[in-house]
């Protein structure tokens, strides 16, 4: 079975990094500045798209008690509904899947792990908020997240994300997403015992240095594309 430590960072790991990318590729009006409420939630309605949606990601995972930061790449897939896949390419092959309520996790040569979201109702709740704000509904999403809004949604702007349930924030402190106009560019999951995952997608995930640093990829992150 997967642990329930690593279930949540597990989930987010697919939901996440391919919300943010959904509509990277996708052409649109950016929407007109507004106050920060509305300007955040037309931002995130003009990202929505529908499925299927795929995207190439690179994550550079940062463990504290690790000296070097664990690196993989491969692509990211929104089926429609409640199904999502997350594969990873390289190092190694491994898939994981959310559907129908379970989460399978499979390992070339070994046999898959599931678990049920049953098991886990905060994990069903954010499921259900983040297939929503893969469609644009930021205000199903309000509901798990508070959600702040930086820069301009017509240039560069960052989207964080704080958990509203109180069991949530001792596994995921914070997520921030880095983005120029329509195009989503990075994802930061911050998680509360220190350890951070961050991910380039789209066609920023060609451009994970050999050796990341959390400043190399930031500037990564900031740059205009």
């Amino acid at each position: 079975m997967i642990s329930g430590k690593s279930r949540l960072p597990l989930l987010l790991s697919l939901l996440l990094p391919l919300w943010a990318s959904a509509s990277a590729s996708e052409p649109g009006t950016v929407p007109a500045p507004a106050p920060a409420a509305s300007s955040a939630s037309a931002l995130i309605a003009a990202l929505g798209q529908p499925a299927p949606a795929h995207t190439a990601f690179a994550e550079a995972r940062f463990l504290q008690v690790l000296e070097r930061p664990l690196v993989v790449s491969g692509e990211l897939s929104w089926l429609g509904g409640d199904q999502l896949q997350r594969r990873v390419d390289h190092p190694q092959q491994e898939t994981a899947t959310i559907a129908h309520g379970e989460v399978t996790q499979q390992r070339a040569g070994k046999s898959p792990h599931h678990f049920s979201l049953k098991r886990a109702p905060q994990l069903q709740v954010l499921l259900d908020s983040f297939v929503a704000l893969l469609s644009g509904d930021a205000g199903r999403l309000q509901q798990a997240f508070e959600i702040r809004q930086a820069g301009d949604a017509a240039g560069a702007w960052t989207l964080t994300l704080v958990p509203r349930d109180a069991k949530v924030v001792k596994t995921v402190a914070s997520i921030t997403i880095d983005g120029y106009a329509r195009e989503s560019r990075c994802m930061h999951m911050q998680e509360a015992d220190g350890d951070l995952a961050i991910d380039l997608l789209g066609a920023l995930a060609t451009k994970m240095p050999a050796q990341p640093t959390r400043e190399a990829l930031q500037a990564l992150c900031q740059g205009t594309p």
